[in-house]
């Protein structure tokens, strides 16, 4: 907890009170096994449940204890993405705040309890994430919404988000993952305003054009710019990369194309999976950086 303490003692607004409390927090929710709540937290250090609770109800700028341990946690010389995902919290009773239907990945089902939207910062040399920024996603209202708005609000909440905490990434971030359900035009655009490349998962029925690379014909009218519609499982116009170095089971093709959801050109890569031979399985990423290559592509 050494990194702990000198970071609290460099945070102006944190006085000796709270940041004494805060190394014993960060300390007993390591070693805490089972649910973490004020009174296991107060079982096993020397604060009692009511202190531990009034101590929460004190203001504390997490954002910037998050930057400052990312300074001195990462590796400066590596290479860093950006990364933003939602996580489910199960959560039974009515009156915490924030309770709603959402998402949870591991039952594939909507599911009543919390969700946090997280913005962390990839090294990608080490393979590990350091949480930038987490905000709790606003629950839709499940009587009056549609779902169709309920999503279109925590769409928005996530780019909020991003835009909010953009100037607090290190400077050498360019590009953000984010999974499929991001993978929208309003998310996209705002990335690339923000000078960030989204990278995303498509759907292998996403409507897509190849890109024409022929001589136009000289003719009357707009020149000749699509080539015919992207079909994922006929990959003979698509370039060939080989397999993955440490999965022979995964070939690779790439090609740019046009999105016409998205309304602009994406890096396309598509990764097969034949480790079942019967059942091969297509997994298609797609990137804004259309210089990318496509083995760093599905390593990032």
């Amino acid at each position: 907890m050494t990194i702990v303490k000198e970071i609290l003692h460099q945070m102006p607004a944190v006085g000796k009170p709270q940041a004494q409390f805060l190394e014993t927090l960060f300390a007993t929710i390591l070693a805490l096994r089972g649910r973490v709540n004020f009174r296991h937290l107060s079982r096993d250090c020397d604060y009692c449940a009511r202190t531990i609770a009034r101590q929460f109800r004190r203001c504390l700028d997490w954002p910037d204890c998050h930057q400052r341990v990312i300074t001195v946690a990462r590796d400066p010389r590596s290479e860093v993405i950006s990364a933003q995902d939602a996580s489910f919290i199960p959560k039974r009773g009515q009156q915490t705040f924030g309770l709603g239907h959402f998402f949870n990945g591991c039952t594939s089902r909507a599911e009543r309890g919390l969700e946090i939207s997280t913005l962390a910062v990839v090294e990608v040399t080490r393979r590990c994430a350091f949480t930038r920024a987490v905000a709790q996603t606003p629950p839709g209202d499940d009587e009056m919404g549609s779902p169709q708005a309920q999503e279109e609000t925590r769409v928005d909440f996530s780019r909020q988000q991003l835009c909010e905490q953009r100037h607090r990434l290190p400077p050498q971030v360019t590009s953000h993952c984010v999974d499929g359900y991001c993978a929208k035009k309003q998310d996209l655009d705002a990335a690339v305003r923000l000078h960030l490349h989204p990278m995303t998962k498509l759907r292998c029925d996403a409507d897509c054009r190849l890109l024409y690379p022929g001589p136009h014909p000289t003719r009357r009218g707009a020149r000749r710019q699509y080539d015919g519609k992207v079909n994922v499982h006929d990959r003979r116009r698509f370039e060939a990369l080989g397999t993955l170095a440490e999965a022979d089971h995964l070939p690779l093709s790439t090609s740019v194309v046009w999105h016409v959801t998205l309304k602009r050109k994406l890096r396309l890569v598509v990764v097969v999976n034949r480790k079942p031979p019967a059942q091969p399985r297509d997994i298609v990423l797609a990137s804004t950086a259309l210089a990318l290559d496509g083995r760093q592509l599905v390593a990032l």
